[in-house]
């Protein structure tokens, strides 16, 4: 369960693209603007396993997103985070590079020789240091200031040993060769159907 609940409506959840995340959370974060919602905690990832991310980052699902300032060592007490040799632009909707989303595996034991496990995390940073997203925005007299500095992180624990990830859609948990239940069992009624007889 999430212990850091959001204020949202209900039905309402948090949800962002990428587009989102690095425009309307990243960016005024870099900038020293405010940010409103003001939802998403600071946190020192070399500080919690991911395991440990519940109640000290912004939970949603079975996500977690937080701010960190960009770190040489992503060492915790229990593993590191590996970078993975794949990242992905961010694009906006007018179809500009706004950002780069990194990927890194949390390993359990002492790098170089930690055991991989299911723990992924996406790292958002700001393109050239926000030169793209600063036309993304009506100037206001704000420099950014830490753009170099400032990441978003979303935390996320992959399914079995599927890895979806490196195909850039994490949204979809579902790596396709799984059905649900309710496909099974509509699957088997399939060889049925000859023998209901429907109104006219």
């Amino acid at each position: 369960m999430c212990d850091r609940t959001i204020n949202l409506p209900p039905g309402f959840k948090f949800l962002p693209t990428d587009e989102e995340l690095v425009l309307h959370f990243l960016y005024p974060k870099a900038s020293l603007l405010p940010c409103h919602p003001n939802i998403i905690p600071e946190l020192n990832p070399q500080l919690h396993d991911p395991w440990q991310l519940n109640g000290r980052a912004l939970c949603s699902g079975n996500r977690w997103y937080f701010f960190s300032q960009i770190e040489d060592k992503r060492v915790t007490g229990n593993g590191y985070w590996k970078q993975l040799d794949f990242e992905e632009p961010v694009i906006n909707s007018a179809g500009k590079k706004i950002g780069m989303k990194k990927y890194f595996v949390f390993c359990v034991g002492e790098a170089p020789l930690g055991v991989e496990t299911n723990w992924i995390m996406q790292e958002y940073h700001l393109c050239s240091c926000g030169a793209s997203a600063n036309k993304s925005y009506k100037r206001r007299g704000n420099r950014i200031l830490g753009c170099c500095k400032w990441v978003l992180c979303r935390v996320y624990e992959e399914d079995g040993n599927s890895k979806g990830f490196c195909h850039g859609d994490d949204d979809d948990d579902d790596n396709g060769t799984e059905l649900s239940c309710l496909d099974e069992m509509f699957l088997s009624l399939d060889d049925d159907l000859t023998d209901v007889s429907f109104p006219n």
